[in-house]
């Protein structure tokens, strides 16, 4: 946090509103690669249970502000919280046990079958019963069960992109951090990972998507859009639709 930034005061029970619980409370982050500063004082929050997409175009930052979130950089200034917690400083794998696990299909074991990779993300929580929850995937995701089997290495694009989820859900999360899930895929596969996250969002599970295509609104809940490592806007999808500089470089409109 920045040295002259106020100190927030504790919340009385009494005073605190289902709408301004925050999950995530990143607040001012800076961060970078070596002397590339790559982001600029953002601040974006996720509440319980709703859906916020991070949207913005290739090199905008939101890879970055993502890793940031998840402790795979350092944060350079500002403060990020989860559940109350302050984590700004604190080790990827713990942010994983407070409830954010982040979605990367590179996190998938290609070598390992796709029960293997599932176990893998269950016990990587000490997770009391993997094979149950691994079940729980499957009834998720269906197409995981009948190639069970089979090396993760022979899925098709999409597939690989449900079990990176399933994966991830593996954890038991309260927050899932997705970077660009659409990445790769047709529009008929993007159609059915939204699909899917319309079901993860239906069971309760707060998402945080970073996206430029602009067919994930259909499931937020909120908009964040970061344009050169800077919040150019955040409001809800009617807000962003309304926003006449928006609809024109978001949408195609006039």
């Amino acid at each position: 946090m920045p040295p002259d930034a106020p100190s927030l005061p504790d919340a009385k029970p009494s005073d605190v509103k289902p709408s301004d619980v925050r999950l995530l409370d990143a607040r001012g982050v800076d961060a970078g690669y070596g002397t590339m500063q790559v982001l600029w004082g953002v601040d974006l929050d996720v509440r319980p249970g709703e859906t916020v997409l991070l949207l913005g175009a290739n090199g905008a930052g939101k890879t970055t502000f993502l890793k940031s979130l998840v402790g795979l950089i350092d944060t350079r200034q500002g403060h990020i919280a989860l559940s109350g917690h302050e984590v700004t400083h604190m080790r990827s794998s713990d942010r994983m046990r407070l409830g954010m696990t982040y979605m990367s299909e590179l996190a998938v074991f290609p070598d390992l079958s796709i029960e293997e990779n599932l176990k893998v993300g269950a016990q990587a929580l000490g997770h009391a019963n993997p094979g149950a929850r691994t079940e729980e995937l499957y009834d998720l995701f269906p197409v995981l069960r009948e190639k069970r089997r089979n090396a993760a290495s022979s899925l098709s694009g999409g597939q690989r992109k449900m079990l990176g989820i399933a994966k991830a859900l593996a954890a038991e999360p309260k927050l899932l951090v997705m970077d660009e899930p659409s990445a790769g895929l047709s529009p008929l596969l993007v159609k059915e990972v939204i699909q899917v996250l319309s079901r993860l969002q239906k069971q309760g599970l707060a998402l945080l998507i970073a996206e430029q295509n602009i067919g994930f609104l259909n499931v937020a809940t909120r908009v964040f859009v970061l344009e050169g490592g800077r919040i150019r806007f955040s409001g809800t999808v009617a807000e962003m639709t309304d926003n006449e500089a928006l609809r024109r470089a978001y949408f195609g409109l006039k």
